[in-house]
């Protein structure tokens, strides 16, 4: 994928900012990012980056370290928890009691609230034996069901966020390009956006 320009990046990444508010972190989802391409957004001023891939979070960290805040946003396999414990300060996909044990960083874990057998996450009565095992879980993550309208998303939202207060948690983690406005007026504390900042093609 090539990105936009950084000043182009920067204009929408301030207009994400300014939407969502000073309260939600805003990070910016870097799978389709190639490694020379992460300098526009470094240039851009972007603070936080997520990757979906062990592989690629090395690579790239490996350029830029300390140029921006590293967390993991893909599917967490075990084996792949050591690289992620050298690297990232958040984990957001955390589903595995495999990958619970053996990380030590802060995580959210991630909730399966449509129950699609085709996404990962935990169903919902089991957050409680996640977080009375592992301190290190700070809140919640969800992916909706994919649709083309974000209000379908909110009920979704407004769940896990109900989830994050019953739990006794502070982080939630919800919304992509596609309805980070949604997520930030139902409590997003954290929302994933990747396309509608750095791609050429968007307006």
């Amino acid at each position: 994928m090539s990105v936009a320009s950084a000043a182009t990046i920067a204009e929408r990444y301030g207009r994400v900012c300014e939407q969502v508010g000073p309260h939600v972190t805003v990070v910016v989802a870097t799978k389709y990012v190639t490694v020379d391409d992460l300098a526009a957004l470094a240039e851009a001023g972007v603070a936080v980056v997520g990757e979906n891939r062990a592989q690629d979070l090395e690579s790239k960290h490996a350029r830029y370290g300390d140029a921006f805040r590293w967390h993991f946003i893909g599917h967490l396999q075990s084996n792949k928890v050591k690289v992620v414990n050298g690297l990232c300060e958040l984990v957001h996909s955390l589903g595995s009691d495999s990958a619970a044990r053996r990380l030590r960083v802060p995580s959210l874990l991630e909730v399966n609230l449509s129950a699609e057998g085709s996404k990962s996450g935990v169903a919902p009565e089991e957050i409680g034996d996640y977080v009375t095992q592992y301190p290190l879980i700070r809140g919640l993550m969800t992916m909706p069901p994919l649709t083309a309208d974000a209000e379908e998303s909110r009920p979704y939202f407004r769940r896990l966020r109900q989830l994050v207060a019953d739990h006794g948690l502070e982080e939630t983690s919800m919304g992509t390009s596609q309805d980070y406005r949604v997520a930030a007026e139902e409590g997003a504390t954290l929302v994933r956006v990747g396309s509608a900042i750095f791609s050429a093609g968007q307006g």
